[in-house]
């Protein structure tokens, strides 16, 4: 598994959001893209990085591409695209979750 893993939920639905795009970006004088990945058919993204990378301290970010997956559904959303930042401290898992609607999301470090 890859030291960062995400989990993207369309809590309109109940559902994982299947096919949304995210791009991995570090922090440094600009951010830089790190990977790309498209969640599965259960929302998730396991091998966004190779799973012996271990990243180094700094501050990252995940680039969540929300339109896209919701003009697949013929819904209207108000947020193009939802990036997290975060702090990577340690060589531990990492794992970024994502509670989307159409009109608001959540996250928190998950486990």
């Amino acid at each position: 598994m890859s030291q960062i893993t995400t989990h993207v939920l369309d809590t309109t639905t109940g559902k994982p959001a299947t096919g949304v795009a995210i791009i991995l970006y570090a922090q440094e004088n600009d951010w830089i893209e790190m990977a790309k990945g498209v969640t599965n058919a259960d929302g998730r993204i396991t091998d966004l990085l190779p799973q012996e990378e271990v990243l180094p301290a700094g501050i990252y970010k995940m680039k969540f591409v929300t339109k896209a997956y919701f003009d697949g559904k013929a819904i209207s959303t108000f947020y193009p695209f939802i990036e997290i930042v975060f702090t990577i401290t340690g060589a531990e898992h990492y794992h970024i979750p994502l509670l989307l609607t159409p009109f608001g999301y959540t996250t928190y470090r998950g486990s």
